[in-house]
This record gives C-alpha cells, sequence and structure tokens, in this order.
C-alpha cells in the first residue's frame, strides 16, 4: 500500500513539473519613465503638402537635441509608438512601442517615421484612435511610470465613437494623460480639444497656428511631456491649460502588474 502511494505521488509531482515546463516564462516588463503614444490625423481634411509637414514636424523634433536630453534625463528613458488615424475604422499602429533612451534610439525613431506611408485619407474620428491606443498600452513590453497619449489634428470629430466619452474611458482604463495639438483653422477646434480630447493629470492642449508652425509645437509638447513640465502660456493663451491645472494630482495611475 505504501509503495503504491509512494508511486502515485511521484506520478502527482512529475505530472506537475510537467505542466509548469510547458508554461512559458513571463518576460519582465522593461521600466521607462513614460510610454507615450503618438495619434496622429491624417484624415482627409490633411492634404498632402500637410501631411508632409506634420510627418517631418516629428521627424525634427525626434532628432532634436532638446528632446534627446529630456529623454536622457528621464528614469529609464521612454517608450513610444505611433498611430495613424482617419475613420471610425482607420487607425494603424505604423511603428510600435520602441524604447528610447539617448540621441541614437531617438534619431533612429526619427528615420522610421521618416519612411512611414500613409496609412489612410477619410473622416476624422479620434475618438475611435483613442479606443484603438488604449490596449496597446497593455499589450506592450514596457512598464511606464506614466502612460500618455498625445492626440494631434486639425479637425473636431464627424465620425466614430464620441470622443469625450473614449476620453473618460481611456482615462479609467489607466491612461495617465491626454494632451492635445490642434492645427488651427477649423472655426472652434481649440474649444473641442480642451473640452473633449484633453483630460486627465498635468494635461494640456498646446495649439499651432498653421502646419507649418507644427515643428516647432511637437518639439516644445514632447519635451513637457517627457519632463512633466507644462509649458508656460502666454496670458492670452491662459484658458488653454486652465483644465488640465485643475486635474493635477486628482488622478492615480493603475499600474500595470506583469501577468
Amino acid at each position: 500500500m505504501q509503495n503504491s502511494f509512494r508511486l502515485t505521488m511521484l506520478a502527482g509531482a512529475a505530472l506537475a513539473a510537467g505542466m509548469l515546463a510547458a508554461v512559458p516564462a513571463q518576460a519582465a516588463l522593461t521600466p521607462v519613465g513614460m510610454e507615450l503614444s503618438l495619434l496622429i490625423d491624417v484624415s482627409g481634411s490633411v492634404d498632402a503638402n500637410e501631411y508632409a509637414l506634420q510627418m517631418q514636424g516629428y521627424v525634427n523634433a525626434f532628432n532634436s537635441g532638446t528632446v534627446h536630453a529630456a529623454i536622457a534625463g528621464t528614469s529609464g528613458g521612454i517608450a513610444v509608438n505611433v498611430i495613424q488615424w482617419s475613420g471610425a475604422a482607420q487607425q494603424s499602429e505604423s511603428l510600435i512601442f520602441t524604447h528610447l533612451t539617448n540621441a541614437t534610439s531617438s534619431q533612429n525613431f526619427a528615420t522610421a517615421i521618416a519612411a512611414l506611408t500613409r496609412a489612410f485619407s477619410g473622416q476624422t474620428a479620434p475618438g475611435s484612435a483613442l479606443s484603438f491606443a488604449v490596449p496597446l498600452f497593455g499589450a506592450n513590453a514596457f512598464d511606464g511610470a506614466k502612460n500618455v497619449i498625445d492626440v494631434s489634428g486639425d479637425g473636431a470629430q464627424n465620425n466614430g465613437i464620441d470622443t469625450a466619452t473614449a476620453r473618460d474611458a481611456a482615462l479609467a482604463a489607466g491612461i495617465t494623460t491626454i494632451n492635445g495639438l490642434p492645427i488651427l483653422g477649423e472655426v472652434g477646434l481649440l474649444a473641442f480639444y480642451e473640452n473633449n480630447i484633453q483630460g486627465g493629470a498635468n494635461s494640456f492642449t498646446l495649439a499651432a497656428d498653421t502646419f507649418a508652425d507644427f515643428s516647432a509645437a511637437i518639439e516644445t509638447k514632447l519635451v513637457a511631456e517627457i519632463t512633466g513640465q507644462i509649458p508656460t502660456p502666454e496670458p492670452a493663451t491662459m484658458a488653454l491649460f486652465g483644465t488640465g491645472l485643475l486635474g493635477l494630482g486628482l488622478l492615480r495611475r493603475r499600474n500595470r502588474a506583469a501577468a
């Protein structure tokens, strides 16, 4: 009886060991100072020249020494992806989350952006773009001290999920901050970004007057997001930052634990 019991126990132990061996080890997440998702509007209102100016702005920013210094000064660097978006069913993660720690990795990311081709040219659905972006934070190889979504575009919603609803859902799901960079021209666009896209701790909306101004605006915005220092607005634009300042400290990041 004892021998039979011992054999049964040994067989059970062997089976358990085999089952454990069959489960792949979960790779450890790389800690970074920030996970940043860049949501770039490529809807039909953005013509070919404006698209080129917008993308060149991102290239210039990631080639900027000011951005390099901000990244180097962040513990663990940052992880960044690029999403091109247009209509309700038109979103593409054009560049997956990539680890940037210094000038070289940032310049390589700039080169990757420069090589992208335009994904869409449809309607404008920023809410659907936000909903698309959120799950990608939990599916990458990084664990950010903060999770930030950066939305740029030249038009208000005319398609897709309600933008404010999508923003609120993103914040509830653990996104720390959503910032906006509207490229002005459409009547009421600045207010739309402030009221429907901007949200979370330290959030802000920084506008570019034209596509030609986009390069300087996105560089300033990236440095602010990386360092956590909100750009100081001119007195006439102080209202731009009211919502973000009121929200300072009200949200807590829901840390993502490795499964």
